[in-house]
């Protein structure tokens, strides 16, 4: 009896409700199992990865890849068949990426936007396409190096609409002022064009005439305020916009055989004026603006203007709150000048030259003149003292006996 009433005690418990504790433990592992096999992350046992089809686009993204390779060979490499680029060599100018490769220091450039521009495709699958041709923004931006100091630069491709606006050139240009700014660093500026002027095309397509917008106008101002180096050539014609940027510069200089500036071209003035048959050179070449002020120097040729841009920058800080940089001299601070004992004559009434004053006294060829061919009766630039850069202002003592006039005194000013 006893053996008996214990079997049946057992089944009784086996066969009883379930207690909390299994209840509770037979829903954890059901939720555990319905989360596992709900989990994105998860392996997915129950399909099949799909094949892939001739139709599908790589995963690696190489058909991008190469489409932008192939727009950067298009860029790189001019048009010689296109009437803007025949006549731009035959006027004696250099394409705006050789005059980038002569300007910068080897192997320094490093181009910002360069697929920047209007793009004709070819459709060669249903979700596939490649570029056919490729019509650039005509205006070059990016960081490079001139001897050795990092700049931004800014660079007209005349070839292309002639510099004038199109829908890239605005937002290229601006933002290369503005990591000026930010960076600050300074910025050159090849100008052959209007650098985003107005353009008779659009005018003709929107059926009215517009005033075009002083992109970068405030970034400019910035620039100047802080201290920035802005340095700019017209290696070309400098035309409304683009004059104007050349002219808001710390420094400029003209190629004499090919550059130019004024407000409108020829054409514009003939119909304004009845003034017939003016050419680049005699509206607003080095004649002219090399002479009254509005261009500081002239340079024979485009290469001579980079070697006075390499000049004048050798001299600057990157911004106002350094320091420019010392180089060192050979020339020794203890140098003896006995021809400075001769140099000032005793009689008042005579001349004499200035500019071998200064020579004589800083360092043996540093000086760097500004401004040479306007405001003759006043002489300013920049030179160096044992390796330090410093302003030079001197009265010409060989013009208006050294007196100073309206543009004399118009040149101190703006060097200082």
């Amino acid at each position: 009896m006893g053996d008996d009433g214990d079997e049946r005690a057992d089944v009784a418990k086996t066969d009883g409700p379930p207690s909390r504790s299994e209840t509770a433990t037979s829903r954890a592992t059901q939720l555990t199992e319905h989360l596992a096999s709900s989990n994105p992350n998860g392996p997915n046992t129950g399909r099949r990865r799909r094949k892939p089809k001739p139709d599908d686009l790589p995963a690696d993204y190489s058909d991008i890849l190469g489409q932008l390779k192939q727009l950067r060979a298009f860029a790189a490499n001019p048009n010689s068949t296109k009437t803007g680029y025949i006549r731009h060599r035959e006027t004696g100018k250099l394409w705006v990426r050789d005059r980038i490769e002569q300007l910068l220091d080897k192997g320094s450039f490093r181009e910002i936007g360069s697929v920047t521009g209007k793009v004709n495709w070819k459709q060669t699958g249903p979700l596939t396409e490649e570029p056919l041709d490729f019509q650039p923004s005509n205006n070059v931006n990016g960081f490079g190096k001139l001897r050795g100091r990092r700049i931004c630069f800014s660079a007209d491709d005349f070839t292309i609409r002639a510099g004038h606006a199109d829908g890239a050139l605005f937002a290229k240009t601006v933002y290369m002022e503005q990591l000026a700014l930010k960076m600050k660093i300074p910025i050159v500026k090849l100008v052959d064009g209007s650098s985003g002027g107005g353009s008779v095309t659009t005018i003709v397509t929107n059926g009215y005439a517009y005033i075009p917008p002083l992109q970068g106008a405030h970034e400019i101002v910035a620039q100047l305020n802080a201290g920035i180096p802005n340095l700019g050539a017209a290696l070309g014609t400098a035309i409304g916009l683009g004059a104007a940027r050349l002219v808001a510069c710390h420094f400029s200089v003209m190629a004499g055989d090919v550059g130019s500036l004024f407000n409108a071209g020829p054409s514009v003035v003939a119909n304004a004026t009845f003034e017939e048959g003016l050419s680049f050179s005699e509206l607003g070449g080095p004649a002219v603006h090399c002479t009254n002020g509005t261009i500081d120097n002239l340079a024979a040729n485009e290469a001579g203007c980079f070697e006075q841009l390499r000049d004048v920058l050798s001299y600057l800080p990157n911004c106002g709150t350094q320091m420019p940089p010392c180089i060192p001299e050979d020339d020794p601070v203890e140098r003896l000048c006995p021809e400075l004992r001769t140099l000032i004559p005793r009689k008042r009434e005579r001349m004499y030259d200035v500019r071998k004053l200064v020579t004589t006294v800083v360092d043996k060829g540093s000086f760097f003149e500004i401004g040479a061919l306007w405001g003759r009766c006043a002489i300013v630039g920049l030179a160096r003292l044992g390796g330090k850069a410093i302003g030079v202002i001197a009265n010409n003592a060989e013009v208006l006996t050294g007196a100073l006039d309206a543009q004399g005194s118009q040149k101190i000013t703006r060097h200082l």
